[in-house]
């Protein structure tokens, strides 16, 4: 996206323009827009997709296009190197400069240490010793950001850095992600809600068709819910697929009769996924590598019960509201239970409390944050390297 040195002198800069980053982004530029009094902001993005090419090279990138202005703050997601940017482009310096964590690199699962792509870590928490104001999505996010630290630098030989909790945790807040729960609502109000007329328990597993969800689990327990003879039940699958996906989606597909499938496979509209999510009565997460989980949540929203893993960022959100399983023979049993009494789905669950991830609630702390010269290190500057 192009942008003239008279948009306006709050940048925000996207590298990965898709999903729930594309979201994020779009909220905050529209607020900014509305709001009387305030700077227009300028919004710089690259498409969503080869992400690893933009954690490497999209500062870069945005130091040869953005328009020459002076910036009071800078706001940018974790996939940015705003180090490199911040080196690159020195009209950029002196603004006020914030990074927003989905996700972060120090914990994405791999099989062996030694797998780890070192760069992609070591970006983020340079941009965080750039940064004035590191935001996190949960609070599980940042903990496991500052906690893993001092582990991540034992891959490297020697001449280890030190510190660097004490450098960066002061910057550190919890933001959490926002949702249009109003919109939501607006979206299914005129779509038709069938009755359950069938008496099956509908679960749905709403996520993105990567390892990292672990759809595996997923379908091992459908099996051996169906080979128990546990049969009270429809699953619908959603959620974005890519061009190579993991071989258990067709697998499943075929394997499992199309009397236990409802939807498989993305749906093109927000109204039809909403209706899907509306008319199920469980959703589940098998995910190996979460710090959010805007489908879970939207499915909790949309009525679902949420069963969950008891780790990642779940006990953070859903300890009240849902259940979490230890593992893969819990998530058995707890399903096989459900299915077979489906009243006792939310026998003594407390429902979430919505508004603290609602943007109406949210909007008016993330502009004053993001309006707001305290942090700025043209008044407390960013601490020096040990």
């Amino acid at each position: 996206m192009t942008a003239t040195a008279e948009d306006g002198n709050i940048l925000l800069i996207e590298p990965f323009y898709s999903g729930s980053h594309k979201v994020l982004m779009d909220l905050i530029h529209d607020a900014l827009k509305s709001s009387s009094g305030t700077p227009s902001p300028v919004l710089v993005t690259l498409p969503g997709k080869k992400w690893h090419w933009r954690a490497r090279t999209s500062a870069l990138h945005f130091s040869q296009t953005i328009p020459v202005n002076r910036y009071t703050c800078v706001f940018a997601s974790c996939v940015l190197p705003l180090h490199e940017l911040v080196g690159l482009r020195l009209d950029i310096q002196s603004a006020k400069k914030i990074i927003y964590f989905h996700e972060n690199q120090l914990v994405y699962p791999v099989r062996k240490s030694k797998d780890r792509d070192f760069q992609y870590g070591y970006n983020q928490i340079l941009s965080c010793l750039a940064a004035d104001q590191v935001w996190f999505n949960s609070d599980f996010n940042k903990e496991s950001f500052l906690s893993n630290l001092h582990s991540f630098f034992k891959l490297q030989p020697d001449f280890r850095p030190k510190n660097l909790r004490q450098q960066i945790e002061p910057k550190c807040h919890v933001k959490y992600f926002p949702l249009e729960f109003k919109k939501m609502d607006e979206a299914i109000r005129n779509l038709p809600i069938p009755a359950n007329e069938s008496g099956l328990v509908q679960i749905v597993w709403p996520h993105r068709w990567e390892f990292d969800k672990n759809p595996e689990m997923f379908f091992r327990v459908i099996y051996r819910l169906v080979e128990s003879g546990t049969t009270n039940f429809k699953i619908h699958v959603l959620g974005e697929s890519f061009t190579e996906n993991p071989q258990i989606f067709s697998e499943a597909q075929s394997k499992l009769n199309k009397e236990f499938i409802g939807h498989f496979g993305y749906l093109a509209t927000k109204e039809e996924y909403y209706q899907v999510l509306a008319e199920s009565n469980i959703a589940i997460s098998t995910s190996t590598h979460e710090f959010f989980g805007v489908a879970m949540m939207e499915a909790t929203y949309l009525g679902c019960t949420p069963i969950c893993p008891n780790g990642l960022v779940y006990p953070e959100l859903y300890s009240k509201a849902g259940y979490l399983y230890k593992d893969e023979n819990d998530l058995y049993h707890l399903l096989k239970t459900f299915i077979m009494q489906p009243s006792k789905l939310c026998e003594g669950r407390v429902r979430l409390d919505f508004s603290i991830f609602d943007w109406e609630t949210l909007r008016p702390k993330y502009l004053q944050d993001l309006l707001s010269q305290e942090n700025c290190d043209t008044i407390c500057p960013n601490s020096e390297l040990n």
